[in-house]
């Protein structure tokens, strides 16, 4: 298909260019051309396509992919020119994953309708998503980008130095100007208008009903192409499923240790992982580690002090948040695995992320904290008017969800932590879930709803899905996006195997 698409352009743009171009029988090829009509002819070419294919045609051809002045016109293309992109440092964005994000979050994500209303379905019955059905509303939050929202309470404390104010009005009164702009802009007119992306393929939502029999608190992809889910429950089970496996053979284990018949003794409420390794953290004190490569063997338990809020699993350190108010740091590879235990906040751990450098905290005390882990101190607390609910952390750029329904984003370089913006999305109660990639922002939120988004300044929201019940997270890997809600059920989105 690619093939034939490059031809087709380099034919019409080829009859474009005869006037002023050798036309001999040396110089009749595609790279005969202008480089600046080359890199035009590629700019039309979907981003798949000039990162994979381009790159094995020649050396010359290779290079289109390498200019990011393209992708960054490219970018300008999908999101429209007046929304800020990428709303953090521009330093070492990778633009080309980005735009490749974006084309695949547009083609899957616009038009899609939910159909019907949810029914008790056999365990993994897949119900399609008819982009033509009309029974769920999509709501385009009139296909706004989200708002900015009135910065409200915000405070840095830079640890040892002076609280000062974060947001500038006059950004604030540039920022509303940008958003009514905005609001005039269509994504699927975009897509109509540069005509580069593919019409898009349908989606199809697998709904695990019969796992459990309590709300399902949390859930988890793993693996790394969205094959395996882990689903943690109120009825205290972890339980594994395989989603390539055909609707009858989804359900692969129950996660059970030695001597037990529930895989926690309270409710399971967080799970995290890193390579083969999942952990599951509920309110019985513990922190359970059991091993994806051997059917989910038991590993270990790590006793805490109180309820395990959350928790965030990194190569070298397991971190936990808790509800008597700390962040705890562990080894799990060692005999006594506490390695220690920070102090930062006043209320519940409701949150965390970390990588190599920082640790990121947020709390019931309505504080973010920033710890430094390389000097071991703590960096920045962050007060806010209302405590984030969730978040997500990747390339340096952090974003949360509140209580109020509102998020909020963040950056850290160099040291620095700044907060760069606040959106509202249209979530009218708490964010209880949000994964942010380069191209792609996904919420969820109790208003019994979960939010597809490009990642822009303000976010433009391309499809929302309603749910019976309200919303408790969501995980997204490789495409594909995994949620639970209230009722018991999980659902797994994500594009029908043909076009996987």
């Amino acid at each position: 298909m690619h093939v034939e698409l490059i031809s087709e352009l380099y034919s019409h743009h080829w009859k474009a260019a005869v006037m002023y171009t050798d036309t001999s029988p040396e110089a009749s090829g595609l790279l005969s051309l202008p480089w600046e009509m080359v890199t035009h002819i590629a700019s039309h070419l979907p981003a798949q396509c000039v990162i994979s294919v381009l790159p094995k045609v020649c050396h010359a051809l290779r290079n289109v992919g390498k200019d990011n002045t393209a992708w960054q016109l490219r970018a300008r293309r999908l999101i429209g020119p007046k929304a800020s992109f990428p709303v953090g440092p521009r330093e070492d964005f990778d633009w080309p994953f980005a735009c490749l994000e974006i084309e695949k979050l547009i083609t899957c994500w616009t038009n899609v309708a939910q159909v019907g209303t949810k029914e008790d379905l056999p365990n993994g019955e897949l119900v399609a998503a008819d982009n033509n059905a009309g029974a769920m509303e999509q709501e385009q939050v009139e296909l706004q980008g989200g708002a900015y929202a009135v910065e409200e309470g915000v405070v840095f404390e830079e640890m040892g130095g002076e609280p000062h104010p974060v947001v500038d009005e006059d950004q604030l009164v540039h920022l509303r100007g940008v958003l009514e702009e905005r609001l005039e802009d269509n994504p699927e007119q975009m897509m109509q208008e540069d005509g580069s992306l593919c019409p898009p393929p349908a989606l199809e939502c697998i709904t695990l009903l019969s796992g459990h029999i309590a709300e399902v608190n949390s859930v988890l992809l793993v693996g790394g192409d969205g094959a395996i889910c882990a689903t943690g429950s109120r009825d205290r089970d972890v339980k594994l499923w395989n989603l390539q496996a055909d609707s009858s053979n989804m359900l692969m284990h129950t996660l059970v240790g030695q001597g037990h018949f529930n895989t926690h003794q309270g409710w399971v409420w967080c799970l995290a992982s890193q390579g083969p390794l999942l952990a599951s953290g509920g309110f019985d004190r513990t922190v359970r580690l059991w091993d994806l490569q051997a059917c989910g063997a038991e590993r270990g338990v790590i006793r805490t002090e109180a309820a395990v809020i959350c928790l965030s699993c990194l190569p070298d350190v397991l971190l936990a948040g808790t509800f008597n108010e700390n962040v705890q740091m562990y080894d799990p590879r060692a005999a006594v695995p506490l390695v220690k235990t920070l102090r930062h906040h006043t209320n519940s751990v409701l949150c965390l992320a970390a990588d190599d450098e920082y640790i990121i905290s947020a709390s019931k005390d309505n504080t973010v904290v920033v710890h430094d882990r390389r000097a071991d101190k703590s960096l920045y607390k962050v007060r806010l008017r209302s405590y984030l609910r969730s978040m997500s952390y990747s390339d340096r750029e952090i974003w949360g969800g509140d209580i109020r329904g509102l998020l909020r984003c963040f950056s850290m370089q160099q040291g620095v932590l700044n907060h760069l913006s606040q959106f509202d999305v249209g979530h009218t109660a708490m964010v209880t879930g949000i994964h942010k990639s380069p191209g792609s922002l996904y919420t969820c939120s109790s208003d019994f709803t979960v939010k597809v988004h490009i990642p822009c300044g303000p976010p433009k929201t391309l499809c929302t899905l309603r749910h019976q019940d309200g919303v408790s997270g969501l995980s997204v890997e490789a495409g594909v996006l995994a949620v639970t809600s209230g009722d018991m059920c999980v659902e797994i989105w994500r594009p029908r195997k043909s076009d996987m």
